[in-house]
Formats: C-alpha cells, sequence, structure tokens
C-alpha cells in the first residue's frame, strides 16, 4: 500500500498511486513498507529486464508478475530503440561512469519514461477507469521529450507537456517541438522550470478543476517523478549497476559503494536511495548541484531557501530551485512525521524556506555529501577527461564528476563510486564544444553543425536520436506566460473535450 508524505490522503495501493499521479490534497505517494531484496546476489548475471521484474515485482504487488513482465518487454523489449541498457564505463579502477542516454531520447529518463506508459495503461485497466486520462509534465529539458515519446499515440491518454521557452537547450527544444502523435501536446512557458512544475502541480490541486474534467470524461495524472510509477523503475538501474559491477570484476559482492548523482528535482539521487533501502550496499550518496546550488546549501545550513535567482546553465536539466523529490527523503529521514512535512511544505511554498533541525542534519549528513560545481569547473572537467581518457562528458555528468572529485579530496573516501551519466553529450554539443579552446565556435548557431563538429572533434559517432532532428517539421509552436498556463490548458483541452 502507499501512504502520502503529508497523512492527508487514504492510503492506495500501487495501481491507484501510478493512476492519480500524486495526492489529490498535496503530498507524494511513498511505500507503506521498502520491500528488501532477500537475496541479492541471486541476480547476479541477469539481464536488465529479469532485474527489474524482480525489483518491480516487490513494490507493485497488485500488479502480477506476467503484467509487470509484458510492461517491461513493451518498454525495453525494442532492440531498435535502446543500443545498450545502463552499461557501466570503466574510467579508473574505482571510477564508472553508469551510462543511461542509450535509450531513444538520448537522456536517463527513457529508463523511466518508456515503462510508465505502459504502467500506466494496466494501472487504469485494474482500476477500472473508463475516462480518458490527461497526462501533465512539467521538464527542464530531458523529462520532456522522453515523455512525449513514451506516451505518444498510447490509447485512453493525453499529454501535455510544460518547458520554459528558451530555458532549455536548442536540441532539447527540437526533439519535443517535432514529436508526432495524435495525443501529444507542447507549451513552451515564458518563465523557468520552477513555474511550470508549480503550475502542474496547482492543477493537481484545484479540485474545482479536476471536477470539471471528470464531468467530461477525463482525469489528471503526471509523468514527473511526483508519480510513483515514474520513480520506482530508477531504482532497477542502480540495483542492476551492482550487479554489473560485482559481475565486471570492480568490487567484490558486499563492498559498499559511492553513487555520485547530479540532480535537481531530487529524483534520480532518491531512487538511488530507495536501492540502498532494498539492500544494495552503498556507502555514500553524494548530491551534485549546478550553479543553482538550493540542494547544496541545504545540506550544508539545513536551511531550504528558494528565494534566490534561478540561473539559465550549460546544464538546463538541474536548474531548479523546488526540488519536489526532496520532500520523500525527508519523511523518511523524519521516521515519517506527515505533519512536519505538511508545515514544511506551506513555509516553503508561502514563505519560500524552511529549516530543519540539527539533529535531522546530521542524520542526513550521515547519508549523503552535497557540492556544486560552477560553470568553469563544469568545462574544465568535460576537458580534462576528454584528455585524459577520451572519454567524452555532458555538462550535467561533468558536474557530478567535479563535485565527487571535491568529495573525494574532502573525504579521502577511495571506495568503488559510479557517477551517474544522464545524458549524450551530443545533446548540449554547444556547450560541451565550449571546453576546448582549440575548436572556434564563435558566432555559430547551427545546433546541428555542431553535433557534427563535436563528433569530428571527438571521434564518437552522434546519437541515433538526433541524426536527423534537423530534418523534422516542427509541429507544436505554442505559448505561454507562466500566468496563462492554465489558460492555455483549457485551450488544448478544447481541441478535444466536446
Amino acid at each position: 500500500m502507499y501512504i502520502s508524505t503529508r497523512n492527508n490522503y487514504q492510503s492506495v495501493n500501487a495501481s491507484q498511486a501510478i493512476k492519480l499521479g500524486m495526492v489529490p490534497n498535496g503530498g507524494l505517494f511513498v511505500p507503506e513498507k521498502i520491500p528488501v531484496i532477500k537475496n541479492l546476489e541471486s541476480l547476479l548475471g541477469k539481464s536488465y529486464e529479469e532485474v527489474a521484474l524482480e525489483v518491480l515485482s516487490l513494490y507493485l504487488d497488485d500488479y502480477s508478475r506476467e503484467e509487470i513482465k509484458a510492461c517491461i518487454n513493451k518498454a525495453y523489449g525494442d532492440k531498435q530503440n535502446w543500443r545498450a541498457i545502463a552499461p557501466l564505463y570503466r574510467l579508473t579502477a574505482r571510477t564508472y561512469f553508469l551510462e543511461l542516454w542509450h535509450g531513444p531520447t538520448a537522456a536517463f529518463k527513457d529508463l523511466a519514461l518508456q515503462l510508465m506508459p505502459h504502467l500506466l495503461s494496466a494501472a487504469l485497466e485494474k482500476t477500472q477507469v473508463s475516462k480518458e486520462v490527461i497526462i501533465l509534465v512539467a521538464t527542464s529539458g530531458d523529462t520532456g521529450k522522453a515523455a512525449l515519446e513514451g506516451f505518444k499515440n498510447v490509447p485512453g491518454l493525453q499529454i501535455v507537456c510544460f518547458y520554459p521557452y528558451q530555458g532549455v537547450s536548442c536540441l532539447q527544444e527540437k526533439q519535443m517541438i517535432t514529436t508526432t502523435g495524435k495525443n501529444v501536446h507542447v507549451v513552451g512557458v515564458k518563465g523557468n522550470f520552477d513555474d511550470c512544475q508549480n503550475a502542474v502541480k496547482a492543477l493537481f490541486g484545484e479540485q474545482e478543476f479536476r471536477s470539471f474534467l471528470a464531468e467530461k470524461g477525463y482525469l489528471l495524472s503526471s509523468a514527473n517523478s511526483i508519480n510513483w510509477g515514474r520513480l520506482v523503475p530508477q531504482i532497477v538501474y542502480y540495483v542492476f549497476a551492482y550487479l554489473n559491477l560485482v559481475s565486471g570484476g570492480g568490487i567484490d559482492f558486499g563492498q559498499a559503494i559511492n553513487i555520485v548523482v547530479p540532480t535537481g528535482n531530487f529524483g534520480n539521487i532518491l531512487a538511488a536511495w530507495y536501492a540502498a533501502q532494498m539492500g544494495v550496499p552503498v556507502g555514500k550518496l553524494i548530491c551534485a548541484s549546478n550553479e543553482n546550488k538550493v540542494l547544496t546549501d541545504f545540506f550544508h545550513s539545513g536551511v531550504y531557501n528558494r528565494q534566490r535567482s534561478l540561473k539559465q546553465t550549460i546544464s538546463p536539466s538541474m536548474d531548479i530551485l523546488i526540488s519536489s523529490n526532496l520532500e520523500r527523503f525527508l519523511f523518511e529521514m523524519t521516521e515519517r512525521n506527515g505533519n512536519l512535512l505538511s508545515e514544511w511544505m506551506h513555509d516553503l511554498q508561502v514563505k519560500g524556506s524552511f529549516s530543519i533541525s540539527e539533529p535531522l542534519l546530521e542524520k542526513i549528513r550521515q547519508i549523503l555529501w552535497g557540492g556544486y560545481a560552477a560553470e568553469t569547473e563544469t568545462l574544465a572537467m568535460i576537458n580534462n577527461i576528454y584528455l585524459k581518457s577520451g572519454y567524452l562528458l555532458d555538462p550535467h555528468t561533468a558536474v557530478g564528476m567535479k563535485v565527487y572529485e571535491q568529495y573525494a579530496v574532502e573525504t579521502r573516501d577511495d571506495r568503488a563510486t559510479i557517477v551517474v551519466s544522464t545524458a549524450s553529450p551530443f545533446k548540449f554539443a554547444a556547450s560541451v564544444l565550449r571546453a576546448f579552446p582549440d575548436v572556434k565556435i564563435s558566432g555559430q548557431t547551427d545546433e546541428f553543425a555542431l553535433l557534427r563538429k563535436l563528433s569530428k572533434k571527438s571521434g564518437w559517432s552522434i546519437h541515433p536520436a538526433l541524426l536527423d532532428l534537423h530534418e523534422k517539421p516542427i509541429l507544436h509552436a505554442r505559448l505561454a506566460s507562466k500566468t496563462e498556463i492554465k489558460q492555455e490548458l483549457l485551450n488544448i483541452l478544447g481541441t478535444f473535450i466536446p
């Protein structure tokens, strides 16, 4: 069963939690009890799909194993979509990159968002929902395309994606606005990611609006990591990565590893924490931020303060000031004190900040270490790793690597470490090329010419998802201010609601 982080909703089963997306009264669903993998060692040598079946079966116990297996096969079975699933790249004897970008949109979001639509579709069938579902998505870049690609043309669903206009890379935007599918809608928002995310959360909280949709035969749900159906597939790749590291001889079974995650919304690192709770031996979780270092500041001071300017950086998927999934983590750290969580989330919304006690902060520090990388440090890391090893980092992964370097110097922790590589470097070709002083890109605005330049510079092949992107027609041109998001959604609904 699944319960609310704010103690404000009845417990529900997995399919109901996935169908709802988030708690209608505010809050997020979490498992009533975190399951443990009884014999982790028995999964050594298993395929990604086999590990996924074992992990997901522990969380989705109102789904049959056959139903889960069918969803997994639909998500990962098409080898044209997947060049590889979550491979490890050995940088040094103690440092590995977990490459999560070999799917159809070149970003780690594919691992969850190729699977989630099928979990949701099964949930709708299991809960006997006759209404069509409207999926609302807020994206800081990569979630959007991955969600659109995963949900397009899925029967019984419409998907509406909001992204910060001029706040994502040109390639990320082109990926979204060229997406085909009869049920796909994309809106650029004149604001930042937090504006998009806050608007989506507000729409979920408007009972009158939800009642209006219900009368018309529609339900709201979400594909963001606020939806448990989006978060739970992410746990799988941490379990798989550990097993892969053991099988490859990097560590002995039972040895603890560190995991470094570049994150803005805290969902990807939260999945690593769940994997640790399930029995994966984890030494330290290292939370890496860019110059929008609201998480780093929180883990250092105990004060979460979103009252600051949002910077547009070369790692735009992390340009976030409100980290939604931190709520789930704090719920667990406070021994599931939903009333306290409600108070903090209210303060964050109304006052712009909240603070936690020193004992709680120290408890968190035993689990997690936070740091951030400046733009110059990020570019220097891309250059340094390439010159040393020929390996090419995207800016988000470079942030993670720089923060890991800081951690290693400060703590002298030499445990084997996995750094999560979240996107293909070709998704951010212009930024990556800035890391190489010998490459002249001044005045060049053709992102696709820059793809070819990066390929020539590195010797790497352009990711297939980006190869013919420049030839695809623009299919979505909606634009709204941050105060017009609800109205723009109503405009879209008017195209298919009688």
